[in-house]
């Protein structure tokens, strides 16, 4: 056993651009696809998803840059860093939850497929570590390590059901057919955008306010296109973020960059997977003639979108704005800031891109956000220290676009309150909710 799981780590160690191509051929050759056709679209999705990573990447270095500059410019003296997800990852797989969240997923993801109970074979397994940083949460409060096994099990549950019940609605506002995103930071947002929209849509003047991209470009012209909008929306965050000519006129051309790139990107990953795709709902429907397969990938496919990324970026100075004004706040953000397209990327499918609602509604989750992840900092300093990771001399530490999120606020509240109970009862009504989606809805869908 010692064996297998070591194994594991040593293959998710080679990272998500190796990791990821490796099983989309696998997959492949499974689903009976010819071998030279399962290592074309696995290389084809390996380049994607690098391009993908870099343009992120310069998403990332620029605004995280002009981010920190903007706290600096406020005087943030806040006791709780947020040192982002990549040190959240790091802590996650350091821990020996985190060392078994991968194998639990997988054979999670199995038992529902054979079962019927789940149309998502989840191949984003690198992003388990979500379910193990909040499992990690639950044993820093509890001390006891069989229930953060079942509260990983039930956070997998979670994330399966929420795949399955998103796929219609990101084929239809993002293109993308057999396609989901069981993705711990991107799937909670989504929940939150449905009451707004149903608040919005009672509001005189703004349930009737269209202004997504498209509309955006028709009243507008050139200056509703997405690389001239991120390239208005780059000089703001400059300006704000006392930027000289250069500095603002470098990070507004690196902005319209982003805009333009991450959906060629998206592309390019798109063309490996479509095969692979087709290939799995053509093998279930020949045995299951009912039944389909979505392919849960990792959310950063949908961050190209410009609605997306316009919201998110005029979020990011309103959340450092929200730092600086919400009394009983603790938590500067930085090390996430440039993550928020993660946090909002399944909110704009529900306003149909609308830009101006994803704005509001984002804003009105980021509070929550600062909230949640000042109240559980002193428990992700905890698994941070129980995981040798390094604070850099901070006293303690979180990850905006984990530590906050209402699902980790969830699960670690019922934990401390309620406990075994607790955790049991989410875990039966999600598999309550997994039937009731793939079994009673999906054969009245047939019929």
């Amino acid at each position: 056993m010692n064996n297998i799981i070591s194994g594991i780590e040593w293959f998710v160690d080679l990272g998500p651009t190796v990791v990821l191509p490796v099983l989309i051929f696998i997959f492949g050759l499974v689903l009976k696809t010819k071998p030279g056709k399962a290592f074309e679209a696995a290389l084809m999705v390996g380049i994607g998803f690098i391009g993908l990573n870099l343009v992120i990447g310069l998403l990332t270095d620029t605004l995280g840059t002009a981010a920190q500059q903007m706290v600096e410019n406020y005087g943030l003296n806040l006791s709780v860093i947020d040192v982002g997800w990549p040190a959240a990852a790091a802590i996650s797989y350091g821990t020996v939850l985190g060392t078994l969240a991968i194998p639990i997923g997988i054979g999670i993801n199995v038992v529902l497929l054979i079962t019927g109970l789940t149309k998502t074979l989840n191949v984003d397994i690198w992003n388990l570590w979500h379910a193990a940083f909040v499992a990690s949460l639950v044993y820093a409060i509890s001390n006891d390590f069989y229930l953060s096994i079942l509260t990983t099990i039930v956070y997998i549950l979670l994330i399966q059901l929420f795949g399955d019940m998103l796929a219609p609605t990101i084929e239809k506002f993002y293109g993308f057919p057999n396609l989901t995103f069981p993705h711990g930071t991107a799937i909670p947002g989504y929940i939150v955008a449905l009451p707004f929209e149903w608040l919005f849509n009672r509001i005189p003047g703004l349930k009737d306010l269209e202004f997504d991209p498209d509309t955006i470009q028709d009243k507008f012209g050139i200056l509703g296109k997405s690389s001239v909008m991120g390239l208005i929306i780059g000089i703001g965050i400059g300006i704000l973020a006392g930027y000289n000519f250069q500095g603002i006129a470098e990070l507004a051309v690196s902005t319209a960059a982003v805009m333009v790139l991450l959906p060629k990107m998206v592309s390019v990953l798109m063309e490996g997977l479509t095969p692979i795709s087709e290939a799995a709902n053509d093998l279930v429907k020949s045995k299951f003639p009912d039944r389909e397969v979505y392919i849960g990938m990792d959310a950063a496919l949908s961050v190209g979108h410009s609605s997306v990324l316009s919201s998110s970026l005029l979020l990011v100075p309103i959340t450092i704005l929200l730092a600086v004004i919400l009394p009983g706040n603790k938590t500067l953000p930085f090390g996430d800031l440039a993550t928020i397209p993660f946090v909002v990327c399944l909110m704009a499918p529900v306003f149909n891109g609308n830009i101006v609602k994803t704005v509001i509604s984002g804003t009105f989750y980021m509070i929550s956000v600062l909230y949640i992840t000042s109240w559980v900092a002193p428990l992700v300093t905890t698994v941070a220290q129980t995981a040798n990771f390094d604070l850099g001399g901070h006293s303690q530490i979180t990850a905006l676009a984990e530590g906050g999120l209402w699902t980790t606020g969830l699960f670690v509240s019922v934990a401390q309150w309620l406990g075994w109970i607790g955790i049991s009862s989410i875990g039966i009504i999600l598999l309550i909710g997994l039937y009731y989606v793939n079994k009673i809805r999906g054969k009245s869908e047939v019929e």
